[in-house]
């Protein structure tokens, strides 16, 4: 397994809308000295005004793949194989209605890490068989970063981790005081977007969500 289960804990997935200001590089140091294990970069095209050009996206993608690699923390990008490499990232993450799992971990080659959405037990199975390194399940809660993910049920989100070998994280709406409800679903940790990246301090709450999943055990 290229992943082992500590990585998995507290998984930061970036989003500058939450920065007002602030530098990403130096809130995802901040996240990763409070306790966060895995980052991913997300940058989407709703982001007016803030987009990135390509040159720029990369210099970004490299920025983070250093400090992710001195700080001895997993990295990959959302949804594009191509910057990933380039940018010497860990890995990729699919949704799946991006690539098709089985195409990027062509692409990737056999080492590096592909992360892979799941919302059923199908899913599930099906990305394990194309190479999924973990899953990404949710949503967990009602989440303001996809209008459009509907939340399953902690019945649901069991039977995805019952259903593969790999680790899966909870995704979606997760915060500080609902991060508790997901213990006893067999999952290897919690993806956090808002609860990290909008924090006033980045360090502390990402100490705070740290602990609370801890406590799943």
């Amino acid at each position: 397994m290229k992943i082992l289960l500590e990585q998995m804990r507290l998984y930061a997935v970036t989003d500058r809308t939450w920065l007002h200001g602030r530098n990403l590089i130096d809130v995802v140091s901040e996240a990763i000295d409070g306790g966060a294990t895995f980052v991913q970069l997300r940058e989407k095209s709703h982001l007016e005004g803030m987009e990135l050009s390509g040159e720029e996206l990369l210099a970004e993608a490299k920025k983070l793949a250093q400090l992710c690699h001195e700080r001895g923390v997993l990295f990959v990008i959302d949804d594009d194989v191509e910057l990933a490499l380039e940018a010497g990232a860990d890995g990729v993450h699919v949704g799946q209605e991006d690539m098709a799992a089985k195409k990027a971990r062509a692409l990737l080659g056999p080492d590096k890490i592909l992360g892979v959405s799941a919302h059923n037990p199908e899913e599930a199975r099906k990305a394990q068989e194309d190479g999924a390194d973990y899953l990404g399940c949710g949503a967990a809660f009602v989440t303001g970063t996809k209008l459009d993910a509907k939340p399953i049920t902690a019945e649901m989100m069991k039977a995805v981790t019952e259903s593969v070998k790999i680790p899966v994280v909870a995704i979606g709406g997760i915060t500080e005081d609902n991060i508790p409800k997901l213990t006893g679903r067999g999952l290897a940790g919690a993806a956090v977007v808002s609860a990290i990246f909008a924090a006033e301090d980045p360090r502390k709450a990402s100490e705070r969500l740290l602990e609370k999943i801890r406590q799943w055990e």
